[in-house]
């Protein structure tokens, strides 16, 4: 079987390994010619994904890559693995599947399957993306080619996700279509997870994304809610979790980060509104989360205060650039709102994280494009005031992170188990 997936980033290149690996013969597709030329070479670009894994299969004939759209009508499948942020509004913007489309629908052969990954609002397969390949095609889809939506569940920095073994939840727009893509993905995946309709499957991974988002809004509130008391929310959330049932343990941070859990839910309220039905518990949830990143910066604050010292003019240094632990995606991390927030008060700021070098331009924060992170060193890092903990690497050796900085705000419980002085560390 051919297989063209669109979209060489976080989710389209392990998808595309699985399935070349799975003796498929897949065709990577891209605008960005860098990405395109790395595979051809055999180099990853991202950090957990070697570059070995890309070579054999580029060297057996079963991967390569292309910026020419057009090759897609010599493909039995094409699968859109492409962005789906929010506009300036906080709206969706899915102009990324629409542009797709439009590239993709005047070179699909009939009987071809076009599935979507990305997460969105239900209706955009059946509605959004279905009307502009009938446009671009002439085709008829559910009769003439195959339309379904099977959304990513990639977890990054996990290495016991294996992208084979997560089970595929995939929606058709007709019975038929569905049929095609489980004979599909079943290539690839070991488990699937057929639903009624492309909508069923775009609801259930918008309900992953909010279930965590609501969750974690809930420990962030008790985490402020304990501070003030006293009570260490972490040690709360460790003894709470030794409970066998009824309790799920999620986690505090200076904010939420990533593709999913910051935009996800966006994307459902937004998409209510046009059933005239409000989503006030989840927005709720991103109000408490959006205003995290504020909190934590009064926590620099008071920790700076103690120390006789002015957060205006101090030297800061924020710990962890990327939204998560052990992995080099930057995608909407907090650590950009924490530092522009430091920033726009008077200190000056600097970044370290061993898995992002050097800041490339985002959509959100182009004003941080080009700073490099700092050396890892004990004269470096002595010399800031205060280090903020955002992100807990692995990497990071926090034993002497305790030696070198006089302050340090610890957001992510990452000196829990290190010994330090009495007031060196603050909890945020």
């Amino acid at each position: 079987m051919k297989i063209a997936i669109v979209g060489l980033g976080y989710v389209g290149l392990p998808l595309s390994l699985q399935f070349a690996r799975s003796g498929a013969t897949v065709l990577g597709l891209d605008v960005d010619q860098t990405k395109v030329d790395a595979i051809a070479a055999g180099r990853s670009y991202i950090k957990h994904i070697e570059g070995a894994a890309i070579s054999e299969l580029v060297k057996a004939g079963k991967f390569s890559a292309s910026t020419d759209f057009a090759q897609v009508k010599k493909m039995d499948a094409v699968i859109i693995c492409v962005p789906t942020p929010l506009n300036k509004n906080r709206e969706p913007d899915i102009s990324y599947i629409l542009n797709t489309g439009k590239s993709i629908a005047p070179h699909l052969p009939k009987g071809i399957l076009v599935a979507l990954e990305s997460t969105t609002y239900p209706g955009t397969t059946d509605e959004d993306l279905r009307a502009v390949l009938e446009s671009g095609s002439g085709l008829k889809a559910g009769k003439d080619f195959h339309l379904a939506f099977s959304p990513e569940r990639e977890d990054p920095g996990n290495p016991d996700s294996k992208v084979a073994l997560i089970p595929k939840v995939i929606g058709g727009l007709t019975p038929a279509c569905l049929e095609r893509a489980k004979a599909v993905y079943g290539i690839a995946i070991k488990t699937l997870v057929p639903v009624s309709s492309c909508r069923a499957a775009e609801a259930a991974k918008l309900t992953e994304n909010i279930f965590r988002s609501v969750n974690i809004a809930l420990v962030n509130e008790l985490k402020v809610v304990y501070t003030a008391m006293g009570i260490d929310v972490w040690e709360v959330i460790n003894a709470a979790k030794t409970k066998p049932f009824g309790f799920m343990a999620f986690y505090p941070g200076p904010g939420l980060g990533g593709h999913c859990i910051p935009i996800d839910p966006f994307y459902l309220t937004w998409k209510a509104r046009e059933y005239g039905e409000n989503t006030r518990f989840i927005e709720l949830a991103g109000e408490v989360n959006t205003a995290m990143p504020q909190y934590v910066v009064q926590q620099v604050a008071s920790a700076l205060n103690a120390r006789k010292k002015p957060l205006n003019g101090s030297k800061i240094l924020v710990l962890g650039l990327a939204y998560k632990a052990d992995v080099d995606d930057d995608r909407e991390s907090p650590s950009y709102v924490l530092m522009t927030l430091l920033k726009e008060r008077g200190a000056a700021v600097s970044y370290y994280d061993p898995y992002v070098p050097v800041i490339k331009m985002t959509r959100e924060h182009p004003q941080w494009a080009g700073v490099k992170s700092v050396a890892w060193k004990e004269k470096t890092i002595s010399g800031f005031d205060l280090v903020l903990i955002a992100t807990k690497h692995k990497a990071v050796d926090y034993g002497q992170l305790a030696k070198w900085s006089p302050c340090i705000v610890d957001s992510r419980n990452a000196m829990a188990e290190i010994k330090t002085k009495a007031g060196q560390v603050w909890k945020a």
